[in-house]
């Protein structure tokens, strides 16, 4: 069952006078409405970003049992427990402003972000999954389209129904959706979102009334600044760089909202959620996921973007975002635990072994050559599908080792192999590539070792 029995703190919890009890629950709510949205996707998602760390949600609850005094909330992960597996669809909306009868702030429009959640209490980890906008997929009983058309034609109902259908038929136990409007708020009220802009990004489209103009180095974004850095696509990456760039904030906002300096936000937040979010979870529910949220590491958020490929200019009217069926059904047996998928091509073989693995080696080192000697390590140890990328704009003491496809597996080896390093699980890499090597300064002391 979902939560658990009430302890013998919460009996005596119930013995509270009820203005205390009424105080308590008020702060409970405000929390748990503030976990939720403290991860969940970046900019469109903001108000995701937060919910993806703290909030699961089986089936089967029990009755609610006493608010704990507040003394005891932080230990007692607010009394409700997440009992199996749980999958969110996490969609961050455009605003309806070409939709009929639609107020702007409807949650009717597109989703400019999609967020295939896990919520593993048995891994005690949190899996994502990023797809695309641009992702072709068929929506039941609508045909082939792209994927944020789906919740404009069925709302959530058949948003989750079209990720089941596309995606090894994964089970989605519940929803959440949020409005973009909420983004600039949230981010202004926390104090900002420190993040990296890798390079200028400048844009305007005055049909949209969206001006873009940050400059790159490390800095403070306030909630304006936050949205440009996440909706740019003015460069080759298009969509899918805009994919990666909503990861990095997803990150950058997590960090910020476990700070407790945001609790004094709460009622705020709330308030703003209040008006920016749909969802189907229960308040028990949401508690449950709150205290799951609170006690896991940071390590344990993983993430990773639909694999895929962009379609051709001649291949169809439309520019999509194609999925990578054999890699798809890898992340999906791996991240959510699915079976494989009926649709699987015939020339499917399993992951590829591990000297097989697609390499990109970048430097994010002070040192020039740093790169090359990682590159030349690798080929020692019997990696020969290896490739140098344009260096990193920002300098690293610590080497990253990307696992943009979602192995980490592989990652963790090559962790082991250079000696050094530390694996991130998110897609923030090159495209083309298995894993990615940023390669940092604690390379150059791993020599001399």
């Amino acid at each position: 069952m979902f939560p658990s029995s009430p302890s013998k703190s919460d009996s005596s919890a119930a013995s509270q006078q009820p203005e205390q009890r009424s105080f308590v629950g008020k702060l409970l709510r405000f929390f748990a409405w503030t976990s939720i949205f403290g991860t969940t996707a970046a900019v469109s998602a903001a108000a995701g970003a937060a919910f993806i760390l703290t909030v699961p949600l089986p089936k089967g609850l029990g009755e609610a049992t006493a608010n704990p005094p507040l003394s005891d909330l932080w230990q007692s992960g607010f009394r409700y427990q997440v009992s199996r597996p749980v999958n969110i669809l996490l969609m961050g909306l455009d605003e309806a402003r070409d939709i009929d009868g639609s107020h702007p702030t409807d949650l009717v429009g597109r989703t400019d972000t999609l967020l295939l959640t896990r919520i593993d209490p048995d891994a005690e980890a949190i899996n994502i999954m990023s797809i695309p906008r641009d992702t072709r997929v068929e929506i039941p009983g609508y045909g082939i389209d792209k994927i944020n058309e789906a919740n404009v034609e069925g709302g959530a109902e058949l948003a989750a129904q079209t990720v089941s259908y596309n995606f090894n038929q994964v089970e989605i136990d519940r929803y959440v959706r949020v409005s973009t409007a909420a983004f600039r708020e949230i981010v202004d009220l926390i104090g900002g979102v420190e993040v990296f802009v890798p390079k200028p990004m400048k844009y305007e489209d005055k049909t949209q009334g969206l001006v873009i103009d940050l400059e790159p180095g490390w800095q403070t974004l306030n909630g304006d600044e936050a949205e440009q850095f996440a909706r740019f696509r003015q460069d080759d990456l298009g969509d899918i760089g805009r994919v990666q760039r909503q990861q990095i904030l997803l990150k950058a906002l997590r960090d910020r909202m476990i700070n407790p300096k945001v609790i004094t936000q709460l009622p705020q937040i709330v308030r703003i959620l209040q008006n920016h979010i749909d969802t189907n979870l229960s308040t028990e529910e949401i508690l449950a996921l709150a205290g799951f949220g609170l006690q896991l590491e940071r390590e344990a958020l993983n993430m990773v973007m639909l694999p895929g490929q962009f379609s051709s200019p001649n291949e169809y009217r439309a520019s999509y975002w194609l999925a990578d069926t054999n890699r798809t059904n890898e992340v999906m047996q791996d991240f959510f635990d699915t079976e494989p998928d009926v649709w699987l091509t015939n020339d499917y073989s399993p992951r590829r072994s591990i000297s097989r693995l697609r390499i990109a080696i970048q430097n994010a080192s002070r040192d020039p050559y740093m790169a090359q000697s990682v590159a030349d390590h690798l080929s020692e140890e019997g990696f020969h599908n290896v490739y140098m990328i344009e260096d990193w704009p920002d300098f690293h003491h610590q080497t990253n080792v990307i696992a943009q496809r979602g192995d980490l597996e592989g990652a963790e080896f090559l962790e082991a192999v250079l000696g050094t390093g530390k694996v991130i699980a998110d897609s923030t890499g090159d495209l083309d590539s298995d894993i990615t090597i940023r390669v940092g300064d604690d390379w150059a002391e791993q020599l001399i070792q």
